[in-house]
């Protein structure tokens, strides 16, 4: 397979803000100093809405949140909006 480095780049993007998730989750229930919820957001915003996406998912983190419930979401929407507008104009 031959994936372009685009591809490559988002998949460590959602891979890094998967992980943010799970150790905030982690930081919350051991009660130590917590990733603060603008990095968690902007992890989403910067291409990582997935895997903050699933994040909250896995680790059923952040979900009763109503900024988190909306905005990843939100997030999820133009990432792929900027996707599919990037692959259409560059390709």
């Amino acid at each position: 397979m031959n994936f372009s480095p685009y591809f490559l780049v988002l998949t460590v993007i959602n891979i890094i803000a998967f992980i943010l998730y799970g150790v905030d989750k982690y930081k919350a229930i051991n009660k130590k100093r917590r990733i603060s919820e603008a990095t968690l957001l902007t992890a989403a915003f910067l291409m990582g809405s997935y895997g903050a996406a699933f994040g909250m998912i896995i680790f059923n983190h952040k979900t009763k949140k109503l900024k988190f419930r909306l905005l990843v979401p939100f997030a999820v929407l133009l990432n792929t909006a900027i996707f599919i507008l990037g692959r259409y104009l560059y390709v």
